[in-house]
């Protein structure tokens, strides 16, 4: 999936599938939709959330999945990136991909004759992001007009929550300290996707969390960027979510975190684990979109 060349109303109808095959156990119908069918998985980073609730997900559509290790694969190394996408093309019926390199899921929707899904790369996250859609839907029922404020970086996961938010009405903030903001390119691709718009940007967190709907952290250092750790956490440490933060959102503000998460670092305990905590709602939320995506990408249609 990828959230520059997904559409309004694409975003839309997935959201409902997603919500569909989550409350009502006939939505499936009599025969599983995508028996019989193989989903490739390739991860050239660790994964607990990604890896399983895709693998659950294709399950529950009746399909089977191949799981492979990148070190083991060697894509790119052992064997160029065309090459593998051409012959993977004739044994699966998709493929996700977690790398690091955005590049490298690029090159391998160019020359892959099946659906390329990005399970994460360095530069988005967007099931990740449109499962975080369906948990505002969820909670909220709605979300034209609802206000989401992301404290922490201009990351992958940022970035990809700038995007969905833009397609689907929600008014998106960035809480940041200075120079973490969002990337040049990915500025500029954002201002060419939705001309007149601009992700907004505060560099005071309380400014950004003021009225909102949901509070949303993440990690500061991730993957890749652990020799940057120790930096990291003292410049974020004024951006931590505490109750404090959290008490300038909305009296029914909910917090959300796409986990892992560093207790007393990005998050105090006291949020991760309190009442206004929907984490693991959150978590569990990336099976039941990604079911409808894979649906959606192998069946050829959303209900």
């Amino acid at each position: 999936m990828d959230l520059r060349a997904t559409t309004a109303d694409e975003a839309r109808a997935l959201l409902e599938r997603a919500l569909a095959l989550k409350t009502d156990r006939r939505a499936l119908g009599r025969t599983p939709p995508l028996q019989g069918r193989t989903l490739g998985l390739v991860f050239e980073k660790p994964s607990l959330r990604t890896r399983v609730s895709f693998e659950a997900a294709f399950t529950r559509l009746g399909g089977s999945s191949i799981f492979l290790r990148g070190k083991d694969v060697g894509m790119g190394v052992r064997e160029s990136v065309a090459d593998f996408a051409r012959v993977v093309s004739q044994y699966i019926d998709v493929l996700a991909v977690r790398t690091f390199a955005h590049a490298k899921l690029e090159e391998l929707a160019r020359h892959a004759s099946i659906p390329i899904v990005n399970a994460l790369s360095d530069d988005a996250h967007p099931c990740q992001a449109m499962a975080d859609m369906l948990t505002l839907l969820e909670l909220k029922g709605r979300l034209d007009g609802l206000k989401l404020a992301f404290v922490g970086d201009g990351n992958n996961v940022a970035m990809s929550l700038a995007r969905a938010s833009a397609l689907m009405g929600v008014d998106f903030v960035l809480a940041c300290p200075r120079g973490y903001e969002y990337p040049d390119e990915f500025k500029t691709d954002f201002a060419r996707q939705f001309p007149g718009a601009e992700p907004r940007i505060e560099h005071d967190p309380k400014a950004a969390v003021d009225d909102a709907d949901a509070v949303y952290t993440d990690v500061w250092a991730s993957m890749g960027q652990e020799s940057e750790a120790d930096q990291r956490r003292e410049i974020f440490a004024p951006f931590q979510v505490d109750d404090e933060l959290m008490a300038t959102a909305r009296g029914d503000a909910v917090f959300l975190h796409c986990l892992p998460a560093h207790r007393g670092e990005e998050v105090s305990s006291g949020v991760l684990d309190g009442p206004q905590s929907r984490v693991f709602l959150q978590a569990a939320n990336r099976m039941y979109f990604q079911m409808a995506l894979l649906e959606w990408l192998v069946g050829g249609s959303v209900d």
